[in-house]
């Protein structure tokens, strides 16, 4: 599959969260919609107010199934607004999401929604996991354990908390200064909370040493999380830079080295992804707006398939070519 396809042509959706379950991929988008808010760098302008679950048995040539909606703002108590990337997780039967919303009072949390299948619906919690802020949560399971990382500046609020402490006033670092790193956490064994304060993921140079805010490669959101080789393979979106770059590290937390780049810009202002191996190869799901004519806040997902080289490095995927 050596060209990108769109999954789903007949609606808008963004930041596709793609897991195995049950034997077929499962996808948790975003579903954009026109808003008529005006644009900004905070993201007003993404104004989703539910969630679709897709699914295929065969990534190249399949039908796609639409299970609809599966989980609404107005369905959530503590809700405010803005229902933006999500992620799905099973343990012991039952299927969990997590979702970002903002608030009552307009501060992004993490919260959770339970279903006893893959395709929903989930039914919310009563309040968010606490001790959660900003955005985009990937769920990352292994040996029964599972991680959450999340995390996203700008719009996505993570410059105003610093060691897991809301700040008076946000601060964005100088060019100079280390990067805002994302954030990961082991989740507790019921999956509704979290089991240790987060910590930073560390994202080094070469040298060893952590990347600087002014670098077109640092973390800006989009965490996801893969394991390939044995190594662990951290990947994420430079957001104003427009790149989906990969590190790599021994351990889900990380410090993790700078390896490169996995998709260059596509048209649109965000570029967001996940990776999932699926029958024996894997894929790299991502979206962008040629669909909409470059309209940012109208986006399709796309699927290609993503290959290594011999080292295991990712090997660069054109985002305009596709």
């Amino acid at each position: 599959m050596k060209k990108a396809k769109y999954l789903f042509p007949k609606d808008y959706m963004a930041d596709p969260s793609v897991h195995v379950f049950e034997g077929k991929i499962y996808i948790y988008p975003s579903h954009d919609r026109e808003s008529g808010i005006e644009e900004n760098d905070n993201g007003d302008h993404f104004d989703m107010n539910d969630y679709h679950v897709f699914s295929l048995d065969d990534v190249e040539n399949g039908e796609i199934t639409d299970h609809g909606v599966v989980l609404s703002v107005k369905d959530i108590p503590w809700s405010g607004r803005q229902l933006w990337d999500c992620d799905v997780a099973f343990k012991n039967g039952k299927y969990y999401m997590y979702f970002p919303l903002k608030d009552k009072n307009d501060i992004f949390r993490i919260g959770v929604a339970v279903s006893d299948k893959p395709y929903g619906p989930f039914i919310p919690e009563k309040h968010p996991m606490l001790g959660s802020y900003s955005i985009d949560p990937c769920i990352f399971e292994e040996n029964g354990r599972h991680y959450m990382y999340f995390g996203g500046i700008w719009g996505g609020q993570l410059q105003r908390y610093r060691n897991n402490k809301a700040l008076e006033s946000a601060v964005i670092p100088n060019d100079n200064e280390p990067a805002i790193p994302s954030k990961v956490v082991l989740l507790s064994d019921d999956m509704l909370e979290f089991e240790e304060e987060p910590k930073d993921v560390l994202i080094l140079d070469e040298n060893g040493n952590p990347l600087l805010h002014g670098d077109k490669h640092r973390f800006f959101e989009a965490s996801w999380m893969h394991k390939y080789n044995s190594k662990y393979y951290f990947s994420y979106s430079t957001g104003d830079t427009h790149l989906i770059c990969y590190a790599t590290g021994d351990s889900p937390y990380g410090p993790f080295t700078f390896q490169g780049e996995i998709l260059t810009p596509v048209i649109g202002w965000t570029t967001h992804h996940s990776i999932a191996e699926f029958k024996g190869k894997w894929y790299l799901f991502f979206h962008d707006s040629v669909p909409s004519e470059g309209k940012t806040w109208l986006r399709s997902m796309k699927v290609i398939e993503l290959e290594y080289d011999n080292d295991g490095k990712i090997k660069t995927i054109e985002g305009l070519e596709e």
